[in-house]
Parts: C-alpha cells; sequence; structure tokens
C-alpha cells in the first residue's frame, strides 16, 4: 500500500493546542468497524458502550519530564530532549543547537544543580550526554524538567499533570499515551461498577511515535522500537475475558501494540516484557484486541494505519472526513474515537 492511501486534509486551526477543562468532556466519535456506521457521543457517556464482561486495557506509562533547558559554559542557551537512559548517567538525547553542541561542550542547567558533558555523536545527529548530580536523577528531571509537548503543539502547557493520564505510573515516556488523557478516576470507577475489568499494560512512547513515514510504500518503512511489559495479573484478566468471550478494549494504539505483540495465535496472553517494532497496517490480523479508543491521527502516520488495519481505511478515512466537517480537535489534546 502507498503512503499517500492514508491523506486526509486537515485544516491546522482543528489541532487542539490546549486540553480542555474537563478530561471526560471532550467528544467521542463512535465507528462500526463492520459496517462504518458513525455517531456522535461524548467520552462521559463511554460506560453505555461498553458490556459486563469486557475488559478495558489502558497504558500505565508516565512522561519522563524530559526536556532540559540550560545554557553552554562557553555561552548560549542549549536545549536538550532525553531519549534513552544508557546507563552510568548517559542518556541519548536531541540537542538544539546541534552545531553547538558537539563533543567535549559543557552544560549547566538549573544553576548548576545538574551539569553535563556531551560525548559524542550518533548517526543521525542526536548526542550521548554524560549527566552529573547528587542525589537521585530522576528527581532532579521531575524539578528543572519541563514537558517534551509534540512538535505540532506551540502553546506552552500550564499544569503539566494535564500531559499525564490520571493512572500513569511508571516512568519512562517521551511523549504521552493519549488516548488515555480523556479518563477521570470517576469514571474508571463508574466502568469497573458495570462488570467491565480495568487492567494495565506499560509501553514507554519514544519519539518515534511522531517520526514520518518516509518510503511511498508503507511495507518498506523501518518501525521504532519500543520497550513494555505485561504484568501477570493482566494477562490473566486477558485470557480469562477472551475464554468467556467478553472484548478486549486498548486505550491507545500503544496499548494495542503490547497486546498484539505479546498475544498467542488464540488471542490469550501471557505474562512478558521485552523491545516491540510491531507495524500494524492493512492487511494485519489481530489477535488479541477487538475494539479500540483512540484519538485523532496525523495523515500519513503509522498510526492512522493501525487504525485503518482495524475498522478499514474508507471507513477511517470517511471517519476523518466526518470529523473534519463536524469539527473535531485532533492530535493529542483533540476529541477521541471508539471503534467497535
Amino acid at each position: 500500500m502507498r503512503k499517500a492511501d492514508f491523506y486526509f486534509d486537515l485544516p491546522e486551526e482543528l489541532i487542539a493546542q490546549t486540553p480542555l477543562e474537563r478530561r471526560d468532556g471532550s467528544r467521542l466519535m463512535h465507528l462500526d468497524k463492520n459496517t462504518g456506521e458513525i455517531e456522535h457521543r461524548h467520552f462521559y457517556e463511554l460506560p453505555e458502550s461498553l458490556l459486563p464482561g469486557d475488559c478495558l486495557v489502558l497504558n500505565n506509562s508516565r512522561v519522563l519530564p524530559a526536556r532540559l533547558i540550560g545554557s553552554r559554559a562557553s555561552g548560549g542557551a542549549v536545549e536538550l530532549v532525553l531519549l534513552r537512559d544508557l546507563g552510568n548517567g548517559c542518556w541519548e538525547c536531541l540537542s538544539r543547537p546541534g552545531r553547538k553542541t558537539k563533543p567535549g561542550t559543557e552544560l549547566t542547567f538549573g544553576d548548576g544543580e545538574l551539569t553535563a558533558t556531551v560525548e559524542s555523536v550518533c548517526e543521525g545527529g542526536n548526542r550521548i550526554v554524560r549527566f552529573h548530580y547528587e542525589g537521585i536523577f530522576l528527581e532532579v528531571l521531575e524539578r528543572l524538567g519541563k514537558m517534551p509537548l509534540p512538535p505540532y503543539i506551540k502553546e506552552e502547557l500550564k499544569d503539566s499533570e494535564r500531559y499525564q493520564t490520571v493512572y500513569s505510573k511508571e516512568l519512562g515516556s517521551a511523549a504521552a499515551p493519549t488516548a488515555g488523557l480523556h479518563f477521570t478516576f470517576e469514571l474508571l470507577e463508574k466502568i469497573k461498577a458495570k462488570g467491565v475489568k480495568v487492567c494495565y499494560v506499560t509501553l514507554h512512547v519514544g519519539l518515534g511515535t511522531f517520526r514520518p513515514v518516509k518510503e511511498d510504500e508503507i511495507e518498506d518503512h523501518e518501525m521504532h522500537s519500543e520497550f513494555c511489559i505485561v504484568p501477570e495479573e493482566t494477562a490473566r484478566t486477558v485470557t480469562e475475558t477472551k475464554k468467556n468471550g467478553g472484548r478486549i478494549i486498548a486505550v491507545g494504539t500503544t496499548s494495542c501494540r503490547t497486546l498484539e505483540s505479546f498475544a498467542n495465535a488464540d488471542g490469550t496472553l501471557d505474562a512478558s516484557s521485552g523491545w516491540t517494532n510491531i507495524f500494524i497496517y492493512p492487511g494485519y490480523t489481530f489477535k488479541c484486541i477487538d475494539a479500540l479508543v483512540t484519538n485523532f491521527h496525523l495523515p500519513e502516520s503509522t498510526l492512522i494505519m493501525l487504525v485503518s488495519a482495524l475498522a478499514g481505511r474508507e471507513n477511517v478515512l470517511n471517519a476523518y472526513k466526518t470529523a473534519v466537517e463536524n469539527k473535531y480537535r485532533f492530535f493529542s489534546f483533540g476529541d477521541a474515537m471508539f471503534i467497535k
């Protein structure tokens, strides 16, 4: 299939720049994956669409405040985005301005509470940076770091917790699993009260999730790798749900990719952990999930390809056209879709 098969025209004003005041106040488009039928609802109405015996699977990864703004010892500002922990105080980072962060460059953040040395340049231009600090690095990062918001969000985020899900727990993502941003604790309690099982996986989202597909033939695209974990309790709950005939509903493409990466051929699941670079696009046969809660994604992205694999490309593109016509809000802080 060609990348251009997943293009749609999106007016820039529909890209949500800030979250709504009420998390579950966003709109929720229902899309029937078999018929293409569309309904317009709100996210707080999600429990009405779930059935006793269903299982909702959420990604509990928490976003690192991985954007550091500081200065070079020689003068001038510098910005780093931490991508990957290499151990022993070293991280792979994006750096700006790149030409000013050559190996040997000394950096300072937070009035000297955190300092760093650029060790080397990777293939592709990322930097290996060694950090120097007292105490626990993640605690220092919590104090000094900012949220690494996606490139299409231009507004400064006033409350950093709005780029975290309320159930986030495992620190390690470079971007939020945004389908989960709509949930409140109260909404989750309503869902459980209906007899729906709620369980969690962990997939640490990498910035590769924003990397565009450059190849014209999507089969030639090389997917980035991300680390994920399926706990014992989740594996047991998903397996029991499948055997009892309930639906597995993934919240977000990250939960979907985790479940599909580790599911057995019959859709059951074993506790496991590891890296996945699974690329799901039309033609893929789903083993585990039956339905998906997801936000609206970028044109020609791997995420809209995954959604098209579940609901059909024509159904999805028609739903997106309808969303544009009805002025739905798009991307990370935007509205959501329930594919059933």
